[in-house]
């Protein structure tokens, strides 16, 4: 008789296995192959723990927005105080960009608070960076009244670095042992993507480079475009986790943050003389990443895992509930309270001027369609949607802005939008507003449109204030040119099919394999790979590493003027019966990279693949 105790230690003891060594998870995987998967899959009488067990309530608009702490306030460090010094023997090029600033991040468990209002108020316990310093409170930061020590976040700090500004970064794994920690649904065993920069493999932060408490690894981030190509230049990137198998569950449990590059048009200044400057809303106060997270509490207010509630449970004769309760979601994870910045739907004080807003989706499996609606002062409804000016998606510009009324944005999207808080009056309250449902089993969406005043359709509140301060910021005509496609690059062709079998998810009918190529790709050429979905039920956002890509022909239609803003990406929305091309080159470096679903709890069981960029010639 199989019983949740032992499925716990069974747990464990997998997890405690796989931290050895990528060689000890692969032994481990090839022990396990000739298990029988048949019937691994969900009864149809199992009801989703956010379902069955919601949350605690919280008002919203009533907590203010956590404005991220800056890397170089809070992280930065002398190449000194690191010990070991660096070791360029272990980065690829690192000669070719030797780092000019250093920093250091430290893993903890702490509490962090995610709502003034209780059971939240006395803080979750929580996987975040600690600075080891104190840090300056900005405006908006409520860090003072939480009940976590200084110098401690949830999300991480915000990284505002340059092209042509290689830096480097040590990450110290300071957690308890497996056992012992107390984020019991996570692995603390860290391993950092920077999503979707241009790095070497050993600083790609891919699922086996992982890191083990008591443990650091280096990552060296060139910060230059891919082939050198101004075109190339990105914007809004993120790092978050991506340890092998445990990806979804630590950056639900706290493991992610921005990462934001500029250059000589995206500035950072939006009094920047130079002619060739954009000019766009700039600095901490104006330029505000929102990472949103959905994320389900117990009745303590600690944030909890699904586990799934069959509805039918038996129990022992000690009362001890059998194995068939103990359910790890493999379809998505869904929480029923939104978070921005790690805050239950927050507000923000805004003066009446321009900002831009990098909107995140962090995961781990919830789709958004987001808008801004306008209410007054009492609560009343005054209109929307309010247009507001797109600039980017996933990590790269627009050849010029869009004016929208809506964004879409599936797990790992981006996008920067400019709105005009002079447009309002003061006391109006602008709603980021979710339009888009999805199934409670966490697969997709169930077709239902949200309207303001549904639970889950309420973001965040931005409340105009009364000041008109001078704005120097504007948005420009012309943004950034994208790259060419020039299919005579082109040296092979891949289909990769992505479906759902026996309980798990697959890329061409397999499981992920660390120690398996699934592509051999020549440095220096170009592709072109096709996504298909093969199933009926499921929607796969699929990133591939290392690159963004253009995608070209959409279910048999060529991209056109109308749609080009989904060209050039690092994010495929692939829905279900969806077949999407596009061309990608492969660059500058040598290694290991990964392709998977980036609705994370897909990845981890187990839809990804390992590809390699090797020397010309040893291309398969």
């Amino acid at each position: 008789m199989f019983k949740r105790r032992d499925a716990l230690k069974f747990g464990l003891a997998a997890a405690g296995t796989g931290l050895a060594s990528p060689h000890a998870f692969a032994a481990a995987n090839h022990a396990r192959r000739p298990f029988n998967q048949e019937g691994l899959v969900f009864p149809d009488t199992r009801t989703p723990s956010v379902v069955a067990r919601p949350s605690p309530e919280a008002r919203s608009f009533v907590t203010p927005l956590f404005v991220l702490p800056d890397a170089r306030e809070a992280a930065e460090v002398r190449q000194t105080d690191l010990d070991p010094p660096p070791d360029p023997d272990r980065h690829q090029r690192y000669h070719d960009f030797v780092p000019q600033r250093y920093f250091r991040e430290t893993f903890r468990e702490k509490r962090w608070q995610y709502h003034i209002d209780p059971p939240y108020n006395q803080g979750s316990i929580h996987i975040g960076w600690d600075a080891g310093h104190d840090i300056p409170i900005r405006p908006g930061d409520d860090r003072s009244s939480n009940p976590v020590e200084p110098g401690f976040f949830v999300p991480g700090q915000v990284y505002r670095v340059f092209y042509d500004e290689p830096i480097f970064v040590r990450r110290v794994n300071d957690m308890p042992p497996i056992g012992e920690h107390r984020v019991v649904f996570t692995n603390p065993s860290f391993t950092v993507h920077l999503h979707n920069a241009h790095t070497a493999s050993e600083s790609d932060g891919i699922p086996t480079d992982y890191f083990n408490p008591g443990e650091f690894w280096d990552y060296h981030y060139g910060n230059f475009p891919a082939g050198f190509d101004e075109r190339e230049k990105l914007t809004s990137l993120w790092y978050h986790d991506h340890r092998l198998d445990f990806t979804a569950t630590n950056v639900y449990g706290g493991i992610s943050a921005p990462y934001l590059l500029f250059d000589e048009f995206d500035s950072n200044d939006e009094r920047d003389p130079n002619p060739n400057a954009s000019r766009l809303p700039s600095g901490p106060e104006f330029d505000i990443p929102l990472i949103v997270h959905d994320v389900q509490f117990d009745e303590n207010g600690q944030v909890v895992w699904d586990f799934g509630t069959p509805s039918t449970q038996q129990f022992d004769d000690l009362g001890e509930e059998l194995f068939p309760s103990f359910q790890h979601t493999t379809f998505g994870m869904l929480g029923d309270q939104l978070t921005v910045n790690r805050k239950i739907r927050p507000f923000h004080d805004v003066k009446q001027r321009k900002y831009r807003l990098r909107i995140y989706n962090g995961g781990p499996s919830r789709l958004y369609r987001f808008s801004f609606q306008v209410r007054d002062a009492n609560g009343n409804f005054k209109r929307g949607p309010v247009p507001v000016i797109q600039l980017t998606e996933d990590g790269n510009f627009f050849d010029e802005p869009k004016t929208v009324e809506e964004v879409e944005l599936w797990v790992a999207n981006r996008a920067d939008v400019v709105i005009d808080f002079s447009e309002f009056e003061a006391g109006d309250q602008v709603i980021l507003t979710n339009h888009l449902e999805m199934r409670s089993t966490g697969e997709g969406p169930s077709g239902r449109r949200l309207e303001l005043g549904d639970p889950l359709s309420e973001v965040m509140m931005f409340q105009v204030g009364e000041e008109q301060p001078e704005d120097p910021s504007r948005v420009p005509q012309k943004l950034r040119k994208q790259p060419t496609i020039d299919f005579r690059e082109v040296r092979r062709e891949r289909l990769f099919t992505f479906d759902y079998d026996n309980g798990l998810f697959t890329v061409d009918g397999r499981l992920m394999d660390p120690n398996r190529v699934d592509a051999a790709i020549e440095q220096g050429s170009a592709e072109i790979w096709t996504f298909r979905n093969e199933g009926l039920s499921w929607g796969h956002p699929i990133h591939t590493h290392f690159e963004e890509f253009q995608i070209f022909e959409v279910n048999g239609q060529p991209i056109t003027p109308t749609n080009v803003r989904d060209a050039k990406k690092d994010v495929v929305r692939l829905g279900p019966g969806d077949e999407i091309k596009f061309f990608g080159r492969w660059r500058d470096f040598f290694g290991r990279h990964v392709m998977h679903c980036h609705n994370v709890v897909h990845e981890d069981h187990a839809m990804m693949i390992r590809w390699d960029i090797v020397p010309p010639g040893q291309g398969d």
